[in-house]
């Protein structure tokens, strides 16, 4: 098989018909051997109704529905491990990613040997204030972190190879930053295609304003984790180090002047250098526990199932 389309949706029983017609309609002229699949993550409205439809009409949609709404994260894990095919292809079921845009992006993995080629929404048809201004300042802080010249991490239309998604574990909220998981596990080969935005047809956004400030803490967690996630000795226990040597400075420095220096001067407990130096090898102590802890942890963690499938199809 081709391609395999992965769709997560939210309450977006308006726009599923449309969207499988238009994807079903530009791989089919294409000649593609292809499947489609829609993760429900959890929809309140007839987004499952209208999927089970569509699967019994269909031969190759297959469709995975989660018992209560788990991330946007959550359900690209599901359909990552539900692909079979060759290039893997994510959208979003708005109707604003353009299903045109897959057969380009197919050649671009297929024919150039890209690893993962992200989409970029270069003309955007969302709120300046709300949306394309934090965009952009979003943006510009992740290729700063991450050293990736990519100028939309979070554009839903992207393409991957198979051995990418299985590889890469998308977990949290972590699908913003799915190409620089690639990167970290060595898929180094990514690329970027201007694609055409649509304006929303049905229905309002699903994500607010906190999803900027939630995206700026992941970014810190990725920078952390493709740094020293596999060796947090190495971080904490450095801060110890320096934090330790800071300390014991400081009470080098007060025992030499009170024993040599400046024998009737005030007691060492009254200078602030004292407090200093001890809560510097203090927090130099607990620097390394923490090292400690991470390397301990690394060694115990267990795999947890992080979503629950009610129903596939």
């Amino acid at each position: 098989m081709q391609i395999s389309v992965v769709i997560p949706l939210l309450n977006e029983e308006e726009s599923l018909n449309e969207l499988h017609y238009w994807i079903s309609e530009t791989l089919d002229s294409n000649g593609f051997s292809y499947e489609i699949i829609f993760v429900d993550d959890g929809s309140t409205d007839g987004s499952w109704e209208v999927i089970s439809t569509l699967s019994r009409k269909r031969n190759n949609i297959k469709a995975i529905r989660f018992n209560r709404n788990f991330g946007k994260s959550q359900a690209l894990h599901a359909g990552f491990k539900a692909a079979e095919g060759d290039v893997i292809i994510t959208m979003d079921a708005d109707l604003q990613d353009n299903p045109e845009e897959i057969p380009e992006l197919y050649k671009m993995i297929a024919e150039q040997n890209y690893d993962l080629v992200s989409g970029w929404k270069k003309k955007r048809y969302d709120s300046v204030i709300a949306k394309n201004l934090p965009s952009k300042l979003f943006n510009a802080a992740a290729r700063k972190t991450s050293g990736l010249k990519l100028h939309d991490f979070n554009c839903g239309l992207k393409a991957y190879k198979n051995e990418v998604i299985k590889t890469v574990d998308v977990y949290g909220e972590m699908h913003r930053y799915i190409p620089v998981l690639a990167k970290n596990a060595g898929f180094s080969n990514i690329g970027e295609k201007v694609v055409q935005h649509q304006a929303r047809k049905y229905g309002e956004t699903k994500f607010g304003m906190e999803r900027f400030l939630n995206g700026f803490l992941d970014l810190l967690t990725i920078w952390f984790l493709g740094s020293f996630g596999k060796r947090p000795m190495h971080l904490f226990g450095a801060l110890g180090v320096v934090m330790f040597i800071v300390g014991f400075g400081f009470a080098a420095y007060l025992g030499i002047d009170k024993l040599f220096l400046n024998k009737a001067g005030r007691l060492i407990t009254q200078r602030p250098q004292f407090y200093i130096s001890l809560v510097s090898m203090l927090i130099g102590i607990q620097l390394f526990i923490a090292g400690f802890i991470g390397e301990l942890i690394l060694r115990t963690k267990r795999e947890k199932q992080r979503y629950h499938i009610k129903e596939t199809l």
